[in-house]
């Protein structure tokens, strides 16, 4: 297939792109003068990250390469460049046959050559000095042209026939620039080297404990209401929905001690509980083991009748523990024990000179106690006031018996003679006590007896919170579950449960304690 001749391209301008004609020395569009030489381009970047340079464009290796004095392409026989001959074969037979030439004019700032007529680069007149390439210094490839002074030998990185100690890379390096200041074989690196090295763990500050506080005072839950299970109850004890009272730690009370438990309520109808128990296991000399139980119940119309009781039960049940690993006989350890426990009461009634003007209508704080000890053949109980011990057989063939006498007006009606049971306890007047633990008693009288039961049973230590459902001792026997001598904890619930199906219109407490004592080592099932 024939093809038209194709015209040869026709220069452009650098500017503006126009095509040019021959002998142009400025654009017709855009006045751009032709003569000067292009600009060297500067998209080249000093340092490359990984510390290697792109080679340079031939125009600038040439130019680095060259002596001073010599434009790049021109040789020694003087042949340069188009449109440069004249001009550089001129100087060159000048100096050649001694004629002195005319001074120079003062050299041009160094910049980057300009493009000639034509497009071609124009080389710096003969004699000025080169410019140093704007790009970083690099060493020239091994290929380049007129690169004839690069060694040849390891490590050797200079140009011959460069004016100064040559630099890293290559090329010449003026003093006081930092490669002639740097060691000859620094290698070339775009990392610097004079940063801080980083530790590898950052210090933390401890942090501080208040805020930690707070921040544990924020995440604990609120408290739900146990009545209406949706309203929070606030710092006082109350729902803030229903207003509800909620339990106190002293409303319900459990513990079981070994073979041996005990259980206190609030019951139904009081504001607070002001029962309170003790109980506790002693190694005897002999090496059986010994079983404590105190019950108190807090006197209502007294003052602080709930710290009178817990007073009480904590001393006399400390001094019985204390006193029979010695020896002493556990009748008169209990003895000594309601004396204690007298002492530690009237230490409550210690008032500020002045107190009592202020509140004569005021009783000191006072309670009842009873206690039970029970060794491996023996039985020992102890009371002042109302609350009361019962004996239940476990197999249930012999009756029960209630083992102390109240100090109360209905027990002193009874044994005047004066009333029967019946009509004593129905008086209103009936649980008016005339014995109590407290600085306003009458006269200290600590009851004690002991016995010795000849079949295995559970001895039941109670306040009259749970007697008024069960006074009479047949009835206390029909409450108390069976199995009561193997699981204490689990029949004193049940009597405190019995009184609070029948109204719950006191504190209730209860201890349950097996007989015999069993031998160290066994428990409740």
């Amino acid at each position: 297939m024939s093809q038209m001749p194709r015209q040869a391209a026709l220069p452009t301008c650098p500017s503006c792109a126009e095509p040019l004609d021959a002998g142009d020395r400025f654009c017709g569009a855009c006045g751009y003068d032709l003569s000067v030489v292009p600009p060297h381009p500067e998209d080249h970047p000093t340092l490359t990250m990984n510390g290697a340079a792109p080679p340079l464009p031939p125009e600038a290796a040439a130019w680095s390469t060259a002596a001073p004095g010599h434009a790049p392409g021109a040789e020694a026989s003087g042949a340069g460049l188009p449109g440069a001959t004249g001009r550089t074969g001129a100087g060159t037979a000048a100096q050649s046959a001694g004629v002195p030439l005319p001074p120079a004019a003062p050299p041009r700032p160094p910049g980057p050559a300009q493009p000639a007529h034509g497009g071609m680069p124009v080389p710096p007149p003969a004699g000025a000095p080169v410019p140093p390439p704007a790009a970083a210094p690099m060493a020239p490839p091994l290929g380049a042209s007129g690169a004839s002074g690069v060694s040849g030998t390891p490590g050797a990185s200079g140009v011959s026939g460069a004016p100064g100690a040559p630099g890293s890379s290559g090329l010449p390096v003026s003093p006081g620039t930092p490669e002639a200041s740097a060691a000859p074989d620094a290698p070339v690196s775009g990392v610097r080297f004079d940063r801080p090295a980083e530790p590898e763990e950052y210090p933390l500050q401890a942090p501080d404990p208040r805020v930690a506080a707070e921040a544990a005072v924020v995440a604990e839950p609120a408290k739900v209401c146990v009545a209406c299970r949706a309203g929070r109850v606030d710092d006082d004890g109350y729902c803030e929905n229903c207003g509800h009272a909620q339990p106190r730690e002293r409303d319900h009370m459990e513990l079981e001690s070994g073979p041996l438990a005990a259980v206190s309520d609030r019951g139904l109808r009081h504001h607070r509980n002001e029962d309170a128990f003790g109980l506790g296991t002693a190694a005897l000399p002999d090496g059986s083991r010994a079983l404590v139980a105190i019950v108190c119940d807090g006197v209502s119309s007294a003052t602080r009748p709930d710290e009178a009781s817990m007073a009480a039960s904590k001393v006399a049940s400390e001094s019985l523990l204390a006193a029979l690993p010695h020896g002493t006989h556990p009748q008169a350890a209990m003895h000594e024990a309601i004396i204690a426990a007298s002492h530690a009461v009237n230490a409550l009634a210690d008032e500020p000179a002045g107190a009592r003007e202020h509140t004569p209508h005021q009783n000191s704080p006072a309670c009842t106690l009873v206690g039970a000890v029970v060794t491996a053949g023996l039985l020992v109980v102890g009371w002042v006031g109302d609350s009361r011990a019962y004996w239940v057989p476990t197999d249930r063939s012999s009756p029960p018996a209630r083992l102390t006498e109240d100090d109360s007006w209905a027990a002193q009606m009874v044994a005047a003679g004066l009333m029967n049971e019946a009509e004593a306890y129905a008086d209103e007047r009936a649980h008016a006590i005339t014995g109590w633990l407290g600085a306003d008693a009458y006269e200290l009288e600590p009851h004690t007896a002991s016995f010795k039961p000849d079949r295995p049973g559970v001895v039941v230590v109670c306040t009259d919170g749970l007697w008024n459902y069960a006074e009479a001792a047949g009835e206390m026997a029909e409450a108390v579950p069976l199995d009561a001598a193997v699981r204490p904890l689990h029949s004193a619930r049940v009597l405190v449960g019995h009184a609070l199906d029948g109204g719950g219109h006191d504190n209730v407490t209860v201890a349950v304690v097996p007989f015999p004592a069993p031998p160290q080592g066994a428990g409740s099932a």
